[in-house]
């Protein structure tokens, strides 16, 4: 079981609040998503959870058991850190070993677990190396591993990934959330990157500045964002935001555009502007357009678009998936 509650959560550090008063739910078997820029309180909020951190008022619960008072070890939780801390003298296996040595579980327990968690994250094979002789990709399985075999409540990770280089860490996105089917254990994951948050996430908590502004779906933020901050943060490339003329044009004060629902033509539209710089990535290109009324805009289309640059182009948005927010930021029905 792995149901966590946090009821009127706060944290302050003196006169500074971190995270002001907020409620959520998590429930059992949960992928769940913190995600937001630097500073936004992700990573505090995730330490309330595992008790690295005292709540200044409110109360967690996990599986209905107020665990607000308790030690972190006394809370059935497993946190995976940004830095893999591993024991650089230790074997692969001694370093999966070392919390239930550390529980004086019994030798043969020791062995089965350890060895069942090596199979399961593709370890078998390095048992006895040590971290040193491992990839970095190898290494954060490794800290994986020693959290499996605790058989926790909720696996709690703290940005696991941002040691890892773009490649690494694709793979390792799709291990962790094959990883997650397998176990079926709640799983709560920190990340400033909403590619991640898109792709892993059953359910996305978007914070800001300690706040919690939408938790949903990742189809849900993305098509039916609450207000300007989320529009802008889930989504990429970014959305596009327009206000004055063209927003009073849709009864807003200022409207949105995901680049990807821009049509471009040579031949007239709604709004004119001149191609910029392209991004060719291959299958797709994104085209940054400076027009008249919405300034920079990107576009997202196909790998051979075929326009150039300082070329006359004009952008029309797809009626139905442009998004308007009035002027208190939030988005308009």
């Amino acid at each position: 079981m792995g149901q966590i509650t946090l009821t009127k959560v706060n944290k302050t550090f003196g006169s500074t609040v971190v995270i002001p008063e907020i409620d959520l739910e998590i429930e059992d078997g949960e992928f769940v998503v913190f995600v937001g820029p630097s500073g936004c309180g992700k990573s505090t909020l995730l330490r309330l959870i595992a008790g690295l951190e005292d709540t200044t008022s409110g109360t967690i619960s996990i599986d209905g058991k107020d665990v607000t008072g308790l030690p972190p070890a006394r809370r059935g939780l497993a946190m995976v850190f940004q830095s893999y801390a591993l024991y650089p003298h230790m074997s692969v296996y001694n370093n999966i070993a070392f919390p239930l040595k550390m529980a004086k579980t019994d030798k043969a327990e020791i062995d089965r677990k350890v060895r069942a968690a090596a199979e399961t994250l593709n370890l078998t094979a390095y048992l006895e190396r040590r971290p040193g002789q491992l990839s970095g990709g190898q290494r954060q399985r490794v800290a994986i591993g020693r959290a499996i075999v605790r058989q926790p409540s909720a696996f709690l990770f703290d940005e696991p990934l941002s040691n890892l280089d773009a490649a690494l860490r694709g793979t390792m996105r799709l291990e962790i959330s094959e990883l997650h089917q397998k176990l079926a254990t709640t799983m709560i994951y920190v990340t400033h990157d909403q590619v991640e948050a898109m792709t892993m996430a059953d359910k996305i908590v978007v914070l800001n500045a300690g706040n919690i502004e939408q938790v949903g779906s990742p189809l849900e933020l993305y098509r039916s964002p609450r207000n300007l901050f989320v529009a802008g943060f889930i989504g990429s490339p970014k959305m596009n935001f327009l206000t004055g003329a063209a927003a009073e044009k849709h009864d807003a004060t200022t409207i949105g555009i995901r680049p990807e629902h821009l049509a471009i033509s040579t031949q007239g539209g709604e709004w004119k502007g001149k191609v910029g710089v392209a991004e060719h990535l291959g299958s797709d290109t994104y085209l940054h357009v400076h027009t008249d009324e919405g300034g920079l805009m990107t576009v997202r289309t196909t790998g051979e678009a075929g326009l150039d640059t300082g070329q006359d182009v004009w952008l029309s948005p797809t009626p139905e998936r442009l998004h308007r927010f009035g002027g208190d930021g939030l988005a308009l029905a």
